[in-house]
């Protein structure tokens, strides 16, 4: 019985080298599709819809922040009654 629990933890990590070995063998020719929008003079559209992508998530994340630390400005300024206890 303990041959075989140890049979397992022998092969779980050869299993996972092997899976990270295989996900990284070259291309020969190269992307297609990349080629072909490369190609077609459609690739700046893809960049473009990325970037946009970007810009409105750190404008989203810069307009929370700033509304979180209105709501902290507000905790740290607001008087703890002395009937509620944390």
């Amino acid at each position: 019985m303990q041959t075989f629990s140890m049979k397992k933890v022998l092969l779980a990590p050869l299993l996972l080298l092997s899976h990270c070995l295989l996900a990284q063998q070259p291309v020969a020719d190269g992307v297609e599709m990349a080629d072909q929008l490369r190609a077609d003079g459609k690739i700046w559209v893809v960049v473009a819809v990325i970037a946009a992508v970007f810009v409105g998530i750190i404008l989203y994340l810069v307009r929370l922040d700033r509304q979180i630390g209105k709501l902290e400005k507000e905790i740290k300024e607001k008087p703890v009654s002395p009937s509620v206890r944390l």
